[in-house]
């Protein structure tokens, strides 16, 4: 994404974001937003007493805050509490501030940007790309990750079309995917190379990334050819596409003698904090 872009100014104050292509969807810093609403002089106490609430009421705003590398006020990229559109909107409600609706409004606005972008894809493409260099990925990784981007989009798509629902059924048929081609549910590829609430994808070597992106194009070629409808003519559908790449995977591993299954993470290949525009630490929020 632009760089000027991850910052928008709401009354004078500063709110960061970044846009997810991949989800397609804005992710906003909730200390920034909680700022915006409350004028605390310490936002960050003020989130951490309403994150304890939140998590005592079982709320999913709680459960869905995820983290992302956002400019903090000295420059440097920071991992911070970041929220989407609707958790936002839902925060707004268990925050009392008269600034409410505006910053409703202004949420709309910052939509109807997006807008302008879908109706141009270069755009978004660039800001991707943009932001893979400042955290320091090869332009070989940055290209491989753009297209696997395409791919999953392509892929999503003809889930639609077969009747499948984002909420429900498209992380069921990701994990048979994932099963196919390297024998662990997302959830354990994750774990397997220590990952929290970080983005899969975006820890993948170039080869995990081949392979991946190999399963879900094959997925969505067989997808269109034989139109499937219901979860479980998709599911076997994504299972024999996760299959195509298990058979390259298991061959490329008979050349090289060796896994293919990485437990890097970005951290392990990409270029190191000191030669990156933008130093990556952890922010406290």
């Amino acid at each position: 994404m632009e760089e000027n872009n991850k910052i928008q100014l709401f009354e004078g104050k500063q709110v960061r974001y970044v846009w997810d292509a991949e989800k397609e969807k804005y992710f906003f810093s909730v200390v920034d937003v909680i700022k915006v609403l409350t004028d605390s002089e310490n936002p960050r106490r003020y989130w951490s007493d309403l994150k304890r609430k939140l998590e005592a009421e079982g709320s999913e705003v709680y459960e869905k805050i995820v983290q992302l590398k956002l400019p903090a006020p000295d420059g440097k990229l920071r991992l911070t509490d970041v929220a989407d559109t609707e958790q936002v909107f839902r925060l707004i409600q268990s925050v009392p501030s008269k600034k409410a609706e505006p910053f409703k409004l202004w949420l709309a606005a910052v939509g109807r940007q997006r807008l302008d972008q879908l109706q141009d894809p270069e755009q978004s493409i660039d800001q991707a790309i943009k932001d893979y260099r400042r955290l320091g990925y090869s332009e070989e990784w940055i290209n491989q990750r753009i297209k696997t981007i395409e791919i999953r989009k392509e892929l999503t798509d003809e889930w639609q079309r077969g009747g499948m629902e984002e909420s429900r059924d498209f992380a069921l048929l990701t994990d048979i995917i994932s099963m196919a081609w390297s024998g662990m549910s997302t959830r354990a590829y994750k774990e397997y190379k220590g990952l929290r609430k970080e983005n899969l994808r975006d820890n993948m070597t170039n080869v995990e990334l081949m392979l991946n992106g190999l399963a879900e194009a094959a997925a969505t070629e067989l997808s269109r050819r034989e139109n499937p409808q219901g979860f479980a003519e998709n599911a076997d559908v994504a299972r024999r596409g996760g299959n195509v790449a298990h058979v390259a995977r298991e061959q490329l591993e008979q050349e090289l003698g060796d896994t293919v299954i990485s437990n890097q993470r970005a951290v392990n290949f990409t270029l190191p904090p000191d030669e990156l525009p933008f130093e990556g630490e952890d922010e406290n929020n």
